[in-house]
C-alpha cells in the first residue's frame, strides 16, 4: 500500500486546512485509517482514526476542531482541521492499518505550520 498525503501548509492561528491522504496498491486490505503528527524531539501521536465501518476517534487535543473522514470508493481519508492553534504544528502523517494481513503502511509526511 503506498500511501500519499497532501494539504499541508502555512496557515494563521485561527484558520483551517483540510488534509488528504490516497491510498493506492492492495488497499484491501486497510482496516483503520488514520492521522499521526510529530515535532522535532516528540514521539508520533494519534491525532485521529477512523474504521473502515467509520466510528472514529480523536486525541483530546483536536476534539471538536478537526474532523477525520473517508472515501472509500476512492481510497482517500482526509481531515479537516478548523480553529488551528500554533500548537498544531508538526509533521502529519497518514497511517493505514493492515494488521490482519500483519501490515501497518505510512506515508511521508505533510507539513502543517500555523503562525500565531
Amino acid at each position: 500500500v503506498h500511501l500519499v498525503e497532501s494539504g499541508g501548509g502555512l496557515v494563521q492561528a485561527g484558520g483551517s486546512l483540510r488534509l488528504s491522504c490516497a491510498a493506492s496498491g492492495d488497499t484491501i486490505c486497510i482496516s483503520a485509517m488514520g492521522w499521526y503528527r510529530q515535532t522535532p524531539g516528540k514521539e508520533r501521536e494519534l491525532v485521529a482514526v477512523i474504521t473502515s465501518g467509520g466510528s472514529t476517534n480523536y486525541a483530546d487535543s483536536v476534539k471538536g476542531r478537526f474532523t477525520v473522514s473517508r472515501d472509500n470508493a476512492k481510497n482517500t481519508l482526509y481531515l479537516q482541521m478548523n480553529s488551528l492553534k500554533p500548537e498544531d504544528t508538526a509533521v502529519y502523517y497518514c497511517n493505514a492499518d493492515c494488521s490482519n494481513w500483519g501490515l501497518n503502511y505510512w506515508g511521508k509526511g505533510t507539513l502543517v505550520t500555523v503562525s500565531s
